[in-house]
């Protein structure tokens, strides 16, 4: 009997060995026609941002009527971005950054992004802790608005779960102005987020072959107070609304629905809303059209100071905030509406109807062009006269030609023909002509990159 368990033990490692040799072979020849993923790569990248922009009207009213109504400036976002990805599962991420105006005395020194990323590919699920960039859909209520030079990012834990079509976000934040005892709980927004405390939950699906897309997101947003007699108060205000998606043949559409609830800074009640919808048709590949509607509601209370308009306390506020988005890409190319609000922070809401089109007729060169007709959304008066709700029309064209992979000149110019309702929320007479051009270079190179498996598996 151990002879024969002898034989079997025998004839168990002869194959064992014939199956190991052979699979050994065989990842021969697969890594030789596809070079495993290094388990270790750092990168260092950076970019250069340099604009400069020209601003005729639009200003204050003043006194004086031989002032200038016009600047010239110069402003540049220089980055330096250092990554260090660990196979699959560890990413992380450092994002020194300098902004300001060409000539200024400080200008802006800051971390943009620092954060790291942990991730199981089996099971979707993942942890991203830091200062980080949140961009979601159309990046309306959430985006990432690197227009602005200082591209706001949020102090944030995201978690959640990435897989089969279905996408789950959790984050929350909470800021302070500094390690402080006394009134420690104290948040007062000279940050780099307006908010004490974020809580957010967003859900994605999206249809094989992304023919259909739906998001629902809701949020949570503690302020804190500012009214004199109730320093230490947070006031917490929710948004909740969905974007939708379609795709089909060369037609996209797209819609979105938001409603604003809870409080805002002045303890005030928040009952806003907004909604979109917008078609793209592209044709081929060197162009496409598109046409949609944005309506965002305002207040009805207004108060005549100074010349001009301003919001009173009322029981209720009615005007929708579109919170953390890109309003660069929404509302006009010269951000007159929720980038600047109007005359002493008044929000009559906006409507915007708009048309254009992109067209690249060679390789590396994009054009765009795009109509808007602007207007109030909430009823105005003047004493007992009743304001015209149309703010004017808005023509924004642009043009960008990329040299090389990491190399991109582009430049715009708008102009805005505004109405006496706009003469009257801005408190200027300059609105009638207003005009603003623009010429950036924006270069992205990739200093350095090094990667390297583990000698020891």
């Amino acid at each position: 009997m151990h002879k024969f368990y002898h034989r079997i033990a025998r004839w168990v490692l002869v194959v064992f060995t014939i199956l190991t040799t052979v699979d050994l072979q065989a990842q021969v020849v697969i890594d030789h026609d596809n070079p495993p993923v290094p388990d270790n790569e750092f990168t260092i990248d950076a970019k250069l941002n340099t604009r400069g922009e020209i601003r005729v009207g639009g200003y204050d009213e003043v006194d004086d009527e031989e002032q200038e109504r016009r600047a010239h400036f110069i402003m540049g976002q220089y980055r330096l971005n250092i990554g260090y990805k660990r196979s699959d599962w560890l990413e992380i991420r450092l994002s020194p950054q300098f902004s300001g105006v060409w000539g200024q005395a400080g200008g802006t020194l800051s971390l943009s992004e620092g954060w790291l990323n942990m991730k199981h590919n089996k099971t979707g699920l993942f942890t991203k802790i830091g200062r980080q960039s949140l961009e979601y859909d159309d990046e309306r209520i959430l985006g990432y608005d690197d227009w602005t030079m200082t591209a706001p990012t949020h102090d944030a834990i995201k978690f959640g779960f990435e897989g089969y079509g279905h996408k789950v976000h959790v984050i929350l934040a909470y800021n302070q102005n500094a390690e402080n005892i006394s009134t420690g709980l104290n948040y007062y927004s000279d940050g780099i987020q307006p908010y004490k405390t974020m809580q957010t939950l967003w859900y994605h699906y999206n249809t094989p072959k992304n023919f259909f897309g739906i998001s629902l997101l809701g949020m949570n947003i503690g302020v804190q107070s500012e009214k004199f007699d109730e320093p230490n108060k947070t006031f917490f205000q929710q948004i909740v609304g969905t974007y939708l998606t379609l795709n089909p043949s060369i037609v996209n559409l797209e819609g979105s629905f938001y409603y604003q609830m809870g409080r805002e800074e002045h303890g005030m009640k928040l009952n806003a809303f907004m909604g979109s919808a917008k078609a793209t048709v592209t044709p081929s590949d060197i162009y496409n059209l598109y046409a949609g509607y944005e309506y965002l509601s305002g207040d009805n209370y207004p108060v005549r100071v100074n010349g001009g308009f301003a919001a009173i306390y009322h029981p209720e506020a009615n005007a929708f905030t579109p919170l953390f988005g890109s309003h660069h890409d929404f509302y006009g190319a010269m951000e007159f509406f929720y980038f600047d609000n109007y005359e002493n922070n008044l929000s009559p809401g906006l409507q915007n109807l708009y048309v254009g089109g992109n067209v690249s007729p060679v390789r590396g060169l994009k054009i765009n062009a795009a109509y808007h007709f602007y207007a109030i959304s909430a009823d105005l008066k003047i004493q007992d006269e009743k304001l015209k709700k149309a703010l004017g029309h808005d023509i924004d064209l642009s043009v960008a030609y990329s040299f090389a992979n990491f190399v991109t000149l582009s430049a715009g110019y708008s102009y805005m023909r505004g109405t006496k309702t706009m003469e009257i929320l801005q408190n200027t007479t300059d609105t009638r002509r207003l005009h603003w051009g623009w010429l950036m270079l924006t270069v992205t190179p990739t200093i350095f990159t090094y990667s390297w498996n583990d000698k020891k598996k």
